[in-house]
């Protein structure tokens, strides 16, 4: 039954305004100041070496081996070793996501200006402009909170006060807070000067170097629904200041020779000055305006023309052009000239089904035939001419919006740098190109800086982090030393050797690591990267075979999967095909897959559809109708699915999530299914999960960010989802990406939001924030269960890894009062407290983490022989909650020599004595042997075993 209609659906709430986004994040930093959970201890595991989007780079014009680096959400990072290592600087403000940045270098005062612009699924919104007076170690919010995103911000070299702001906007709805602002005391207040309307912002913004009091400003309009995006239009224009961005003048106007209308998209600027001092300025343009219509070969069948055709015709046309027309457009095999031929006659498909069978919700994306990126020149504004006779085809494909920087040479207007999927370069004033893509420079551009006193010299910016360059673009060199993967997805599996961790990146494919990894450059020294690249594209969600934890399923983006087998260097095509005369099926930009709990031959894959393979995706049945609303008219792809689990204790009990707000249940195997409500509807349903503990009980995430509606949505039922409670009311106003059950404890659950983890022991009715992570965009979170480690999967800095153990201990056990987390075994080493010419510190450090209800300043924690030799004692002071104690394996030096007695004790003869020596830092460090480690707090003790080997 489809769908059942059941009182209870909730209307979506409104945009979230500034105010409550602000308030949001003063709940957020209490839940850090007061967190239970503040002692557990993340580790980040990387990856590195593919990093993440690279947004904009500001770089020291009298030190070019000094430059910052804004991430799109990996935050603000420095370096002053030509990108050898990084500082992060930006972790702890109300968001992490940068649209731009710039430094008044005289004082080192930075501004931030938030939110990316390039407008893809995973740009966040930002909120305002930030400045620091003491190089990032501290930062003051400064206002334009609902700008949302910011393409450009400028301060004035003579007055760190003086600065220029373009706003972009909100990304999914209008806006007035948009346009170009200017303040004049330091962000303390600001004025909107110029103003087009509530659907078009400011994109780009140019000072002229020799005339500061000019300024260029281009605008465009734009707006992401989740099933549609309209790229540009009337408002997009380029605007001129002749007095410090007071006033502003349209230049692009009708008859200046630069596009305008419906099809002008998002505009990028930049200025320089020939020999002769004539300025020179140049403007590139996302031309979303449709190309003349090139004749069609006729000795060819194509989509246009079978569109129109009459059967009569398409069944007397040679079979040789059929055939290719069907094989060109990957039909499947079985479906020949003469199978096709054999349909049209008798009526079961027509020629336009032939069409139709192709026309997927990306063609509209995809196949559109736009003029994509041009270049204009003027010397006065007021006339532009193109500066290429021809089209420039693939820089910006039929997706510009995601680019549009240009860089021209300050002192040489022949010398171009335009930034799309590749760069290309221009020496001759844009009249024609060539690609600047030599070997380690990764697709996809949104930053380049020239170095004036040295053309040659590049730094640039784009989806796979940093890159410089000596020879103006023919070789390149990686500074990816941040860990600031963009992960969507991530697995696990459970090898004997080690458990491995695996994950889908945006624009950098999927990856498997081993799970000790600590994001560093040591590998440089070995010659082999620790995490190896399994697949490309888009990386997407990632299940692995738990029986050879070999076999593991990946793909790109809209529902293309593949099954691997890495070992083997296999690789099969699994993503199922409509058949003749069906629409095609919906994918979801990162459509969903699953392994099934009860056998891993069973694989699940959600379109629109739920599809189920036996034979690990070799075959599949789809085993459900339409469970979304059915789409919607857009060139985004929509009324797709996002998230299907099943129950890991009863076969065949199925839930799903999709784009459009629909959740339904299959208690059957996807024989009948139920559509569930009782939450807000056409919220994008972020993830359903099945409980590991009660057969009854699910979880359900909503995320509202694509309708400006920043709540945390987290919902809980015990009836399968039949009605349902919602838990973390406590939780900031933060879109919610993920929650998940542990599979441990029913009452410790893991929340992921645009911002942060959160951690609830007990079912949901309170969260508490963690603390070691930065407050970034968390997208999954999953537990590896035989080493009890968390791994969070963020959208910007990598992975972490902590070990759970004590939390799955103590969550639902409110009598608790102390306890300690067991401790992996340590290795001993010679070289403890010694000296050495190739590290600062040789000393041991044990992390303990240890649970106090209450907390006691005055603990102690001990360490004894099992004989009940009584070591060392040392205070240590425990706050209420989890606590993370660093011991450093040392013990008293009076007992030294009753130690190594003990040791000794049961030696054979023709073994050599132990010997307890001093290290060259004067400390005595534990031997081999098994210990207890004991902590006291309020009068109770607790402790575990402590193995040296």
């Amino acid at each position: 039954m489809l769908p059942l209609t059941v009182p209870g659906i909730l209307s979506a709430q409104v945009p979230t305004a500034a105010a409550e986004r602000s308030a949001g994040y003063t709940q957020r930093r209490a839940l850090l100041e007061n967190s239970p959970v503040a002692g557990l201890a993340f580790t980040n595991i990387g990856p590195s070496i593919m990093s993440g989007r690279v947004t904009d780079i500001a770089v020291d014009p009298t030190d070019p081996t000094h430059f910052y680096v804004a991430y799109a959400s990996g935050g603000l990072w420095e370096t002053h070793d030509n990108g050898t290592s990084f500082t992060p600087l930006f972790d702890n403000e109300a968001v992490m996501t940068i649209g731009d940045i710039d430094v008044h270098w005289p004082t080192g005062t930075l501004y931030v200006g938030t939110g990316e612009v390039n407008s893809s699924r995973s740009s966040y919104a930002g909120n305002g402009v930030y400045r620091s007076n003491d190089g990032g170690n501290s930062w003051s919010h400064m206002g334009l909170d609902e700008t949302h995103h910011i393409g450009r911000l400028i301060v004035d070299a003579e007055d760190p006060n003086t600065v220029w702001v373009a706003a972009l906007g909100h990304l999914y709805g209008p806006n007035p807070e948009r346009g170009v602002f200017r303040t004049n005391d330091g962000g303390k207040s600001w004025a909107k000067t110029l103003f087009v309307n509530d659907s078009t912002g400011a994109v780009d913004l140019v000072r002229d170097p020799r005339k500061p009091d000019e300024l260029y400003a281009a605008t465009w309009q734009r707006e992401r629904k989740a099933w549609d995006f309209t790229e540009s239009g009337p408002g997009s224009g380029i605007y001129h200041s002749q007095d410090r961005g007071a006033t502003w003048k349209l230049l692009s106007t009708e008859n200046a020779g630069f596009p305008t209308g419906r099809g002008a998209g998002r505009i990028g600027l930049a200025v320089s000055y020939d020999a002769r001092g004539d300025r020179h300025l140049y403007a590139s343009i996302d031309n979303y305006f449709h190309r003349e219509a090139e004749p069609e070969d006729e000795d060819a069948l194509t989509k246009n023309r079978l569109r129109t055709m009459p059967k009569e015709d398409l069944l007397r046309l040679e079979t040789y052009l059929l055939e290719d027309f069907l094989r060109t457009n990957d039909f499947p095999r079985e479906l020949t000239a003469a199978t096709v031929r054999k349909q049209l006659k008798s009526g079961s498909i027509s020629p336009l089904q032939l069409v139709e069978y192709l026309e997927d919700a990306n063609s509209q994306l995809f196949d559109v035939p736009v003029k994509g990126f041009e270049l204009y020149h003027s010397t006065n504004g007021r006339k532009w001419t193109r500066t290429h006779d021809d089209y420039i085809d693939d820089v910006y494909y039929s997706y510009g919006y995601y680019f549009g920087q240009i860089a021209v040479h300050p002192d040489d207007p022949q010398t171009i740098y335009a930034m799309g999927v590749p760069i290309i370069k221009s020496t001759d004033g844009g009249k024609s190109w060539q690609g600047a893509n030599g070997d380690n420079v990764h697709a996809d551009h949104h930053f380049m800086w020239i170095n004036p006193d040295r053309p040659a010299h590049l730094i640039n910016g784009n989806d796979g982090g940093v890159n410089i360059s000596y020879d103006g673009g023919q070789h390149w060199i990686k500074c990816n030393v941040p860990p600031v993967g963009q992960f969507y997805n991530i697995a696990v599996d459970d090898h004997p050797d080690g458990y491995r961790v695996y994950g889908g990146l945006q624009d950098n494919g999927t990856w498997r690591g081993p799970h000790d990894y600590e994001a560093s450059t040591e590998w440089q020294q070995r010659g082999e990267y620790p995490y190896k690249m399994l697949f490309g594209g888009d990386g997407m969600q990632v299940q692995v075979d738990p029986r050879d934890h070999e076999t593991v399923y990946v793909g790109f983006q809209f529902g293309n999967y593949y099954r691997l087998n890495p070992q083997e260097n296999k690789r099969t095509y699994l993503t199922p095909k409509h058949e003749l005369g069906q629409r095609p099926f919906r994918w979801n930009w990162q459509a969903p897959i699953l392994i099934s709990p009860h056998q891993p031959d069973i694989f699940y894959m959600g379109s629109n559809h739920l599809h189920r393979s036996f034979n690990r995706g070799d075959d599949f049945t789809t085993v459900s109708p339409d469970l979304t609303g059915g789409g919607r008219r857009g060139d985004v792809t929509y009324g797709t699915l996002t998230t299907i689990d099943e129950s890991p204790l009863r076969f065949g009990l199925l839930y799903t999530g999709s784009d459009d707000g629909r959740v339904h249940r299959s208690a059957d195997g996807g024989t009948t299914w139920e559509r569930l409500t009782g939450f807000p509807e056409d919220l994008w349903v972020a993830r359903i999960q099945a409980s590991h503990h009660r057969e009854e009980v699910v979880y359900l995430a909503l995320n509202g960010y694509r309708d400006d509606d920043f709540s945390s949505h987290v919902y809980r039922s015990t009836d399968r989802g039949t009605t349902w409670q919602r838990i973390g009311t406590d939780l900031p106003v933060e879109p919610v990406n993920v929650i998940k059950e542990d599979p441990a404890n029913a009452a410790l659950l893991y929340v992921g939001t645009d911002h942060g983890l959160y951690v609830s022991q007990d079912t949901g009715r309170t969260f508490a924030a963690v603390r070691d992570i930065p407050s970034v965009a968390v997208h999954d979170v999953v537990v590896q269960q035989s080493q009890r480690d968390l791994i969070v999967g963020t959208h910007g800095r990598s992975l972490y890894r902590a070990d759970v153990g004590l939390l799955q201990a103590i969550a639902g056990e409110p009598d608790s009062t102390l306890v300690i987390s067991s401790i992996p075994t340590q290795r001993y080493s010679q070289r403890y407290g010694s000296h050495s010419w190739f590290t600062d510190d040789t000393t041991p450090t044990l992390n303990v983490q240890i649970y106090a209800r209450g907390g006691d300043a005055g603990a102690t924690i001990s360490v004894k022989t099992n004989d009940g030799l009584l070591l060392t004692t040392k205070p240590v002071s425990l706050s209420s909650g989890i606590n993370s104690i660093t011991y450093d394996l040392s013990f008293d030096a009076n007992k030294f020599a009753a130690l190594e007695e003990q040791l000794n004790k049961d030696r054979k003869p023709q073994t050599k004595p132990v010997r307890i020596e001093a290290a060259d830092n004067g400390a005595y460090y534990l031997r081999p042997g098994t210990y207890r480690l004991i902590v006291r707090a309020n009068g109770v003790e607790a402790e575990t075993d402590l193995v040296v080997k």
